[in-house]
């Protein structure tokens, strides 16, 4: 693509869909779970996959009550808790796995709860497990995408509209890590991310299609 077209490829992310074995199981999870519409679509996929997929979805919220409600109800949905919710010098926060895989992480950088709980959602990130950060980082650039955050070869984050996904990479090993979970993975990756511009697949085979 040229021109305006080519800056708008990747600008906003309109929705995530998630390759699943059986779409009706998981829409009832996640409807039941997370509750986030038709910004998480799923669909049928018997496509191979073994191990880490290279990526997570976060979910954060303003306080760690909601964090407990929504790791709850994953739970109650039928999630297995990877990485128990706890305190950390950042924050609060626990990492959940779906029935279908998908590796989800709720979170908060706050330390009090001001509220009611809720299972409001103020922010949602897809991760992206990177082998090259600096040519993956360009090549999202050069699509549109504005860096809000970088930290080396480590991290890059990118600038979202509100009540939209926002876009980050991540090494391999260390978003592994941070959900707790193998590295090693082979096969699909799982996921196709919705923009309203066109369809490619960027360097470390994460497919984009017009949403």
């Amino acid at each position: 693509m040229t021109g305006n077209s080519t800056q708008e490829t990747t600008a906003s992310i309109v929705s995530i869909t998630l390759e699943v074995p059986d779409p009706v199981a998981a829409e009832a999870f996640y409807t039941r779970a997370f509750g986030l519409g038709t910004r998480l679509r799923v669909r049928a996929s018997d496509a191979p996959t073994t191990g880490f997929r290279g990526f997570t979805l976060s979910l954060v919220v303003s306080q760690p009550a909601n964090v407990d409600a929504l790791v709850g109800a994953g739970v109650d949905a039928g999630a297995t808790v990877l990485k128990p919710v706890a305190k950390s010098f950042w924050g609060y926060g626990g990492t959940v796995q779906a029935p279908d895989g998908a590796i989800w992480k709720i979170a908060t950088s706050s330390k009090k709860n001001t509220r009611p709980a809720s299972r409001e959602v103020d922010e949602m990130v897809v991760l992206l497990a990177v082998g090259d950060m600096p040519s993956t980082k360009r090549f999202y650039v050069d699509r549109g995408q504005r860096v809000t955050r970088s930290f080396g070869r480590k991290y890059t984050e990118f600038a979202a509209e509100p009540r939209q996904w926002r876009l980050a990479l991540y090494g391999r090993r260390g978003l592994a890590r941070d959900a707790g979970v193998a590295p090693e993975g082979t096969g699909s990756h799982r996921i196709v991310i919705g923009n309203g511009a066109g369809s490619f697949t960027d360097p470390d085979g994460f497919a984009w299609e017009n949403a």
